[in-house]
């Protein structure tokens, strides 16, 4: 059964028993100021499970596409991927823990196939000091599932990863208690680092065990599940989402109990396999075929090189299905660190032409049928990614140039960073290139490319600081005053400078300002002054702030306004500044926002344009603050 098969009949299945399929979020949410992309298949569900009520009704199921630039570094190995899919279904105070796992183990078994002798299962291990008990229930609904195939499912209380590589793996054990660093869901880690207010619980993993994969010392001296010497993989995690923080060191069961579930699709289709190589699976191997065909080489002797390629084109390939342009800020430089990467590791496999315009129609075949915006965007995709690689092998000659005058007295390992960060050059690419020129490296190139290596990671550790830890951030009143002020500066550029349609690129809010980016010239001093002053007319008037959930074609149709690139499921919620004839302001949006304009001008504060500057090609910036 390829992947393909597995997210359709997920879905199937889920429907079956009562859910309603949504479609998936885009990559990039515009009107989510906490995180740069999409990272988990439950981040937009994450209002539903704080208490908000979803339109299509307490069950719910998807396929959502996900993507961790944190991860980039990774690729390269068998089983991390930039860009994912996770298949999902939540229950919102519904369902509870017997019903999930049946249903998994049969969709896992039944459905897919999997051999229920490869699998294997985590649980909570308890935190009795926050009076949270041993999760023994989901334990003995596994065990119930294991009995009915004949198959002797002891438990084992691991508690730590360190203690289960101590302890390993015992004849007949399936099920692993694992302590609050593995087995515990909150937005920020185990119950001691729960923050206080949120929801949170206990999960349960499922694993497949790759048994013809020997242990790895280098990784533990046992294995156990959560090793990582990849023997076993995880394919899916049920969280219990039961309590809810409190106090510091106090937490109460919550008076209706989620269900929050995610599968990794390509996993699960690797398991399918029966091979932990999830680029051998159905929505990657063709892309494998391509490059080999192109290349005349062959995955076996050019592996690392062509995994790299294949994840960073099919995630920049989605990133411009959900509007993304390459450029130097956020979402779209991690765009163009991505294709600069795939076009670099082209070069190991002899490709030194443009060969974008090759490989992304491979991709977009391969999801089109189940995702209609890649094909609606097909040709567009293709021509924003082959203008990027265009670029970048001119980008390429300037920095060979560069190269050879740091070459002619002998390369350090600052001038190898150099030429990484700024001409994106890997490094095996720069020495390589040294030793055909005849020379020298510093005797500690190594150490000083490493040393600029980690400034960079913690700067990008440090720029991540406040972003998506389960989407719960950015709701304090400042916040939400910005997010107001967004849709108002919004329509203040619309009125002022007469252009109805001007679009929303983008948007961005802090604690500290607004960002939002759009298509239009750049503004004259008056035009700034005026549409800051129509800001401030409206926030003067005190206009009221609703929602209202719509049927999508119905909301479109009167008239909301959507973000650009925007993809949306069969309902929305839009929200009104002002009312009736006097309205100023109808858009799609997640919320939150005020509930009357005149709260942004609390305390004598005032709406004030700071910057206006250029974003990318077409695209302008206005940077703003309440002060």
């Amino acid at each position: 059964m390829n992947a393909q098969d597995i997210r359709n009949k997920y879905l199937d299945f889920y429907a079956k028993q009562n859910h309603a399929i949504v479609k998936r979020a885009p990559l990039i949410l515009h009107n989510d100021p906490t995180t740069l992309f999409t990272g988990a298949g439950m981040q937009p569900m994450i209002p539903y499970l704080l208490g908000e009520v979803h339109p299509q009704g307490k069950r719910i199921a998807d396929s959502q596409t996900c993507l961790r630039a944190q991860d980039i570094e990774d690729i390269g190995d068998n089983r991390h991927t930039t860009f994912f899919e996770m298949l999902g279904n939540w229950s919102l105070g519904d369902y509870f823990k017997r019903e999930q796992i049946s249903w998994m183990w049969e969709f896992l078994t039944e459905v897919v196939g999997l051999d229920p002798n490869k699998l294997y299962v985590t649980c909570f291990i308890g935190a009795p000091e926050y009076g949270i008990d041993k999760d023994t229930e989901a334990a003995e609904i596994w065990r119930e599932k294991f009995a009915a195939e004949n198959i002797k499912a002891q438990t084992a209380d691991i508690g730590s990863e360190e203690q289960g590589a101590a302890r390993g793996v015992r004849p007949g054990e399936r099920i692993f208690f694992y302590d609050g660093s593995k087995n515990w869901w909150s937005r920020n880690g185990s119950p001691e680092t729960t923050p206080v207010g949120d929801p949170c619980g206990p999960d349960s993993e499922m694993f497949y065990e790759f048994d013809f994969i020997e242990h790895d010392p280098a990784f533990g001296e046992h294995c156990h599940p959560n090793c990582d010497c990849g023997r076993f993989m995880e394919i899916g995690n049920n969280v219990f989402m039961a309590y809810k923080k409190v106090a510091e060191g106090r937490f109460e069961p919550l008076e209706k109990p989620n269900i929050d579930h995610g599968s990794g699709l390509e996993r699960i289709a690797a398991a399918a396999n029966n091979d932990p190589d999830v680029f051998k699976v159905s929505l990657l191997w063709p892309i494998v075929e391509k490059l080999e065909k192109m290349s005349g080489k062959e995955y076996d002797s050019h592996t690392a090189s062509m995994r790299v390629i294949a994840d960073h084109l099919r995630a920049a390939t989605f990133m411009a299905v959900d509007g993304c342009v390459p450029s130097n800020k956020e979402q779209g430089y991690v765009m163009r660190r991505l294709l600069r990467r795939a076009i670099r590791y082209s070069f190991d496999l002899g490709i030194e032409q443009n060969f974008l315009e090759e490989v992304v129609p491979v991709i977009a075949d391969l999801y089109e049928n189940d995702f209609p915006e890649v094909k609606a965007n097909r040709e567009q995709i293709i021509a924003v990614l082959a203008k990027e690689e265009k670029a970048f092998r001119q980008t390429l000659r300037k920095g060979l140039k560069q190269m050879q005058k740091y070459t002619a007295d002998g390369l350090t390992g600052t001038e190898l960073f150099t030429l990484y960060d700024t001409f994106g050059f890997p490094v095996e690419l720069s020495t390589e290139e040294a030793y055909k020129q005849g020379i020298n490296l510093s005797e500690n190139w190594r150490a000083e490319f490493d040393t600029k290596m980690d400034e960079q990671r913690q700067r990008s550790k440090t720029a991540r600081k406040g972003q998506f830890h389960g989407g719960l951030e950015g709701t304090d009143p400042i916040h939400l005053k910005y997010h107001t002020a967004t849709h108002l500066l919004g329509a203040a550029l619309r009125k002022v400078l007469n252009a109805p349609d001007l679009q929303q690129h983008g948007s961005n809010i802090t604690a500290e300002r607004l960002r939002f980016d759009f298509n239009h010239d750049k503004l004259t001093p008056e035009e700034k002054q005026a549409v800051e002053d129509q800001v401030n007319t409206w926030i003067d008037a005190d206009l009221p702030v609703s929602y209202r959930v719509y049927p999508t074609e119905e909301a479109l149709k009167l008239g909301a306004i959507g973000a650009f690139g925007e993809r949306y499921g069969d309902e929305v919620k839009v929200y009104s500044i002002g009312e009736a004839e006097d309205r100023i302001s109808f858009e799609v949006c997640g919320g939150p926002h005020v509930e009357r304009t005149a709260e942004l001008k609390e305390d004598g504060k005032r709406f004030k344009i700071t910057k206006e500057e250029s974003s990318s090609a077409g695209i302008r910036r206005i940077k703003a603050v309440l002060k």
